[in-house]
């Protein structure tokens, strides 16, 4: 008898301790021992997911960030981080009402479960209730897993950087995506590229 879909239990990280630690850094050094595309470029120690992770959490601790992983629960019922993800506000005041989901990733014993839908999903949902209005994201031209599940979930590509992504000599296309949360009854006004308001200027 085939087992069911994964009982994935979404939750938001606030602090992480000796286990949440281990079991956050088995998910990146899974990730990267396949190649994983999530920022590193080498598979890293402990001390150093530590210390990323540590980061992760001050921004969230400020209100501009949300850590979101996946916890699946095991043939014995125990649950572990299989997947996570974050969004991130960006910092300059004038886009802060923006933000970047960075760094999702799926432990490689656990892909094909859905896991990383899930955690895109919440992410987006809970860029919404925060007021995030457009929510970004970047992925690497080869994966192309990724830019499927990213489009399917209502993310359009905005631009692409060619070759842009360095791994020693090897060069990768930047692929950037976006999807507009804000709603059409929304009291912002929009002026896209017209030449009004500050710092508006005409060619000469």
């Amino acid at each position: 008898m085939s087992a069911g879909p994964p009982t994935i239990d979404l939750r938001w990280l606030h602090s992480a301790d000796d286990a949440v630690r281990a079991q956050v850094h088995r998910v990146a050094t899974g990730v990267m021992e396949r190649g994983g595309a999530v920022g590193w470029l080498g598979v890293p120690t402990r001390a150093e997911s530590d210390a990323w992770l540590d980061g992760i959490l001050a921004a969230v601790a400020a209100g501009s960030a949300r850590l979101a992983v996946a916890v699946v629960a095991g043939d014995g019922g125990a649950g572990r981080i299989e997947a996570l993800g974050r969004w991130v506000r960006y910092e300059k005041p004038v886009v802060a009402v923006n933000a970047d989901v960075q760094q999702v990733m799926v432990h490689p014993a656990a892909r094909g479960r859905g896991l990383a839908r899930a955690v895109v999903t919440a992410l987006v949902a809970d860029a919404r209730r925060h007021g995030v209005e457009t929510l970004t994201l970047d992925t690497r031209g080869n994966n192309h897993a990724a830019m499927v599940l990213y489009e399917s979930l209502g993310f359009a590509v905005c631009g692409r950087l060619r070759d842009f992504v360095a791994v020693g000599d090897e060069r990768w296309d930047r692929v950037l995506y976006a999807l507009d949360l804000r709603s059409a009854d929304g009291p912002l006004r929009r002026h896209g590229a017209a030449v009004i308001g500050p710092g508006a200027s005409h060619l000469r």
